[in-house]
């Protein structure tokens, strides 16, 4: 509820950005940049011997899969945050994010951390292919018990 409001502190500052002759960047908030680093590195050291290609098995709620899950919600936070932001803010925004290499860090991880085959469970038995329902068709609950 929080992240869409915050971007409206930095359209406050803007304009001590644009003077530079350098490219601007401008960070997200820095807190959550921070655990973003942090996620980074713990997430690396787990997929660090899978090849981008082949894809990880996170059995659900082991360490592995909290560590991965809170770095996707963190991903989720920072999309919020830049959907809230003006479009000059993105740019700054987007720029930290190259400067750091963040988003290469994400997709690298996406692709590793992606199933070969996104199809739900239960339907494998289905007897038409075009009715098989995957992971991109169905609409997921994530209800926290």
């Amino acid at each position: 509820r929080l992240m869409p409001e915050l971007p409206k502190f930095d359209d406050e500052d803007l304009k001590s950005y644009g003077d530079e002759e350098e490219e601007s960047a401008l960070s997200p908030p820095a807190a959550l940049m921070s655990v973003l680093t942090t996620q980074e590195l713990l997430l690396e050291n787990i997929l660090e011997c899978i090849p981008v290609g082949e894809f990880a098995v996170i059995q659900p709620l082991s360490d592995e899969f909290c560590l991965v899950l809170g770095y996707l919600l963190t991903w989720k936070l920072i999309l919020t945050f830049f959907k809230a932001a003006s479009s000059q803010l993105r740019v700054l925004y987007s720029q930290h994010l190259r400067r750091t290499k963040s988003l290469n860090k994400l997709l690298y991880h996406l692709f590793r951390l992606m199933p070969e085959n996104p199809v739900f469970s239960g339907s494998t038995s289905e007897i038409s292919n075009k009715d098989t329902k995957t992971f991109f068709t169905e609409k997921l609950h994530l209800d926290v018990k």
